[in-house]
Protein backbone atom coordinates (compact mmCIF):
# COMPACT_ATOMS: atom_id res chain seq x y z
CA UNK A 1 0.00 0.00 0.00
CA UNK A 2 1.30 3.50 -1.08
CA UNK A 3 -0.14 6.32 0.48
CA UNK A 4 -0.84 9.78 -1.93
CA UNK A 5 -1.91 13.38 -1.21
CA UNK A 6 -4.54 14.45 -2.80
CA UNK A 7 -2.49 16.82 -4.92
CA UNK A 8 -1.13 13.99 -6.31
CA UNK A 9 -4.11 12.46 -7.10
CA UNK A 10 -5.70 15.85 -8.60
CA UNK A 11 -2.39 15.64 -10.46
CA UNK A 12 -3.58 12.38 -11.97
CA UNK A 13 -7.14 13.18 -12.73
CA UNK A 14 -5.91 15.95 -14.32
CA UNK A 15 -4.28 14.33 -16.70
CA UNK A 16 -6.65 12.45 -18.40
CA UNK A 17 -5.62 9.05 -17.15
CA UNK A 18 -8.30 6.46 -16.57
CA UNK A 19 -8.17 6.16 -12.73
CA UNK A 20 -9.77 3.49 -10.33
CA UNK A 21 -11.01 6.21 -7.23
CA UNK A 22 -13.13 4.72 -4.57
CA UNK A 23 -15.51 6.64 -2.13
CA UNK A 24 -15.45 4.57 1.16
CA UNK A 25 -17.81 6.74 2.93
CA UNK A 26 -20.94 6.31 3.41
CA UNK A 27 -24.01 7.45 0.63
CA UNK A 28 -25.08 10.28 2.44
CA UNK A 29 -21.16 11.33 2.72
CA UNK A 30 -20.96 10.93 -0.91
CA UNK A 31 -24.23 12.76 -1.71
CA UNK A 32 -22.55 15.96 0.19
CA UNK A 33 -19.20 16.02 -1.57
CA UNK A 34 -17.71 13.92 -4.19
CA UNK A 35 -14.59 14.01 -6.19
CA UNK A 36 -15.67 11.42 -8.78
CA UNK A 37 -15.12 8.33 -7.12
CA UNK A 38 -17.01 5.28 -6.99
CA UNK A 39 -18.87 4.74 -4.07
CA UNK A 40 -18.27 1.41 -2.71
CA UNK A 41 -18.82 1.95 1.46
CA UNK A 42 -16.49 0.44 3.70
CA UNK A 43 -19.11 -1.73 5.19
CA UNK A 44 -18.94 -3.58 1.81
CA UNK A 45 -15.36 -4.15 2.20
CA UNK A 46 -14.94 -4.86 5.31
CA UNK A 47 -17.29 -8.10 4.80
CA UNK A 48 -15.75 -8.93 1.44
CA UNK A 49 -18.13 -7.83 -0.55
CA UNK A 50 -16.03 -7.47 -3.39
CA UNK A 51 -17.42 -8.16 -6.29
CA UNK A 52 -18.15 -5.02 -7.64
CA UNK A 53 -14.33 -4.01 -7.48
CA UNK A 54 -12.61 -7.45 -8.05
CA UNK A 55 -12.19 -6.90 -11.38
CA UNK A 56 -9.54 -3.84 -10.18
CA UNK A 57 -7.28 -6.56 -8.20
CA UNK A 58 -3.79 -6.01 -10.71
CA UNK A 59 -4.36 -1.83 -11.39
CA UNK A 60 -3.90 0.90 -9.55
CA UNK A 61 -6.20 1.59 -7.01
CA UNK A 62 -7.05 5.10 -5.07
CA UNK A 63 -9.12 4.98 -1.75
CA UNK A 64 -10.49 8.04 -0.10
CA UNK A 65 -12.92 8.99 3.27
CA UNK A 66 -13.02 11.70 4.74
CA UNK A 67 -9.79 12.14 7.17
CA UNK A 68 -7.81 9.30 5.26
CA UNK A 69 -8.78 6.50 8.41
CA UNK A 70 -11.13 4.32 6.88
CA UNK A 71 -9.72 4.49 3.60
CA UNK A 72 -6.33 2.97 4.94
CA UNK A 73 -8.79 0.23 6.96
CA UNK A 74 -10.26 -0.27 3.25
CA UNK A 75 -6.18 -0.49 1.82
CA UNK A 76 -4.93 -3.37 4.33
CA UNK A 77 -8.37 -5.48 3.71
CA UNK A 78 -8.07 -4.99 0.27
CA UNK A 79 -4.39 -6.15 -0.15
CA UNK A 80 -5.21 -9.09 2.36
CA UNK A 81 -7.85 -10.14 -0.33
CA UNK A 82 -5.15 -9.89 -2.86
CA UNK A 83 -5.11 -6.48 -4.41
CA UNK A 84 -1.86 -5.64 -5.92
CA UNK A 85 -1.72 -1.61 -6.08
CA UNK A 86 -3.77 -0.02 -3.66
CA UNK A 87 -3.39 3.83 -2.72
CA UNK A 88 -4.65 5.09 0.72
CA UNK A 89 -5.77 9.60 -0.19
CA UNK A 90 -3.83 10.88 2.68
CA UNK A 91 -6.36 13.05 4.29
CA UNK A 92 -9.30 12.67 2.94
CA UNK A 93 -11.94 14.78 1.46
CA UNK A 94 -10.84 17.23 4.57
CA UNK A 95 -7.68 17.59 2.53
CA UNK A 96 -9.14 17.92 0.02
CA UNK A 97 -11.53 20.72 0.96
CA UNK A 98 -8.53 22.25 2.15
CA UNK A 99 -6.32 22.29 -0.45
CA UNK A 100 -8.25 22.15 -3.54
CA UNK A 101 -11.49 23.07 -3.13
CA UNK A 102 -11.05 26.20 -1.99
Amino acid sequence: MKDISVLELKSLMDSGAALNIIDVREPDENAAFNIGGQLFPLGKILSFQLEDIDELKDEAVYLYCRSGKRSLQACMILEQAGFTNVNNVSGGILAWQEQIAQ
